[in-house]
């Protein structure tokens, strides 16, 4: 596609550009295939916007006479304001916003256009893949091993090309365990604990249907998992109802009869359009300028954002909880297992594993969590908070997993080597990126569209020297023993650094922390003279 086409007006004189925290400026606007670029004309000042288009969620526009108003509503949730001499030039600029925000074709997204100068597409892509996960494991290796089952991608289409699955079961039982499990997801192990040698294991519903369907593999799986352990736990993220209900449309649950040594255990997690709508209430309530304290506390609860995370968090507990304390494995799964199971494996494992909680650790775990393991985050992050579109498969919840761990780390700042801004960072990236990992839906899509031969990889570049010390924690105090956040109401906050980004209480709040950083890095510096 050219993108010329759709590009009537490139650039336009004495605009004027409002944005918070920042006075409005006269200058001028220019619009290429990937970004809006501003740059403001007033004698003295330098000053630049460069916005990725990917980044705009929704764009309103106002004619009054023979100019025009361009309110941008971005996904990182900043709002600008555009006035534009002459009503042509404003129609034609919205119009080229609205189609160059939209791109539908991936191949034709800026990250494969971004070339840095300070970064090869022949540099290593990626912290972790399986391979390296499975070698890492040395003391699981006599009863697991690493399967190629899934190496041209067609057993389970949103699964990596190799898994590590228990060492009884061959690859002939994998391919109807597959069959016998949503979307091709039969169970994988994700987590080895190595205090005591439990795992997680991760998967999605089983298709038994009305007429209680049973897959003998599938049974055997189960017991190769717990290995002659009195029992294991299955976390499944839906209400006892909602599984049920899942039989009727061919899915379901694992009986008891059936799965004798397993307990089962039902945690209702919120996913898909009502976690949407969530967000775009709580995102409304933290745009209210009413200042009317009552009125904000109240659209914040019946946002129910704040519900989610203690959720999600309190199932993320109960998992550690199984493991850690009680020694037992576990196998969790909702119903396609690529949203709700994934995030509570990450927090688990986040609670649990101190190697998560380095910077390193923390988007290795991501890229094998999130990445590998097939959230389609193209569908879920087509669109933020602000959209007029009708929502389709978008949900937030990988946002939601990165307030959980904010949560997490303002509980405990000692515990992380990593800062809110990597969150911040993450949590804009996601929506729109230079970078290529968080491109389609799973890694056949990426292998198909060579994403990995050329783009670049965001958690490469996050562990730069210049970027490592930008996000890194310098209270940062390493713990091998597991971290329990509260989930009690009291205990968990709005992430203001977040949803409140672009007030001034919040650049207050930033300014304040940067300085405190800055002191605790020379007091650092000082101690080691």
């Amino acid at each position: 596609m050219e993108f010329s086409e759709h590009i009537k007006t490139a650039n336009v004189e004495d605009v004027v550009l409002r944005q918070p925290l920042h006075p409005p400026s006269r200058g001028t606007l220019c619009i290429t295939g990937h970004h809006l670029l501003f740059s403001d004309r007033e004698e003295g000042s330098s000053r630049q916007v460069f916005l990725l288009l990917r980044n705009i969620d929704a764009i309103e526009k106002r004619i009054s006479g023979s100019s025009g108003t361009i309110t941008i509503k971005c996904k990182d949730l900043r709002v600008l304001q555009l006035d534009i001499p002459g009503m042509e030039q404003c129609l034609n600029i919205a119009r080229s916003i609205e189609t160059l925000s939209c791109l539908d074709c991936v191949s034709e997204m800026y990250p494969f256009f971004y070339r840095p100068s300070d970064l090869s597409l022949q540099d290593q892509w990626g912290l972790s893949s399986p391979e390296k996960h499975y070698t890492q494991m040395k003391e699981l290796q006599n009863k697991w091993r690493l399967s190629t089952v899934n190496k041209e991608y067609t057993l389970c289409p949103s699964y990596p090309a190799a898994v590590i699955v228990p060492m009884d079961v061959d690859d002939e039982a994998l391919k109807k365990v597959a069959k016998f499990r949503q979307g091709g997801r039969f169970p994988v192990l994700c987590y080895y604990h190595r205090k005591n040698g439990m795992v997680i294991v991760r998967s999605s519903q089983p298709l038994t249907g009305a007429n209680r369907k049973r897959c003998r593999e599938d049974e055997h799986f189960f017991q190769a998992v717990i290995d002659g352990s009195d029992k294991g736990y299955i976390i499944d993220t839906r209400s006892s109802q909602q599984a049920q209900q899942a039989r009727m449309t061919g899915g379901g649950f694992e009986s008891k009869s059936c799965y004798n040594h397993w307990k089962r255990l039902h945690r209702q997690m919120e996913r898909g359009k009502a976690l949407q709508e969530s967000l775009i209430k709580l995102v409304e309530a933290c745009g209210d300028e009413a200042n009317n304290m009552d009125r904000w506390l109240s659209k914040l609860e019946n946002s129910k954002w704040l519900s989610h995370v203690q959720t999600a968090l309190s199932t993320a507990g109960l998992l550690a909880e199984c493991v850690e304390r009680d020694g037992h494995s576990v196998l969790v799964h909702g119903s396609e297992g690529t949203d709700s199971t994934l995030l509570i494996s990450t927090l688990a494992q986040l609670i649990m594993d101190p190697s998560c909680r380095t910077l390193e650790g923390f988007l290795a775990l991501l890229e094998r969590e999130w990445v590998q393991a097939g959230h389609p985050f193209q569908q879920r992050c087509a669109h933020s908070a602000y959209s007029h579109a009708r929502l389709q498969q978008e949900s937030p919840v990988f946002l939601l997993l990165l307030d959980c761990v904010w949560q997490v780390w303002h509980q405990f700042p000692l515990a992380l080597e990593f800062s809110e801004a990597l969150l911040l960072r993450l949590a804009t990236e996601v929506y729109a990126s230079d970078y290529g990992t968080f491109l389609c839906n799973n890694e056949r899509e990426r292998c198909a569209l060579g994403v990995k031969e050329k783009t670049h990889c965001l958690f490469q570049a996050l562990l730069r020297s210049r970027e490592r010390e930008l996000y890194s924690n310098p209270l940062y105090e390493p713990t091998e023993l597991a971290i329990w956040p509260s989930v009690q109401p009291q205990s968990l906050q709005l992430w203001r650094g977040f949803f409140l980004r672009w007030t001034q209480q919040a650049r207050h709040l930033e300014e304040a922390q940067e300085e405190i950083r800055n002191m605790i890095i020379e007091w650092g510096k000082l101690a080691l003279s």
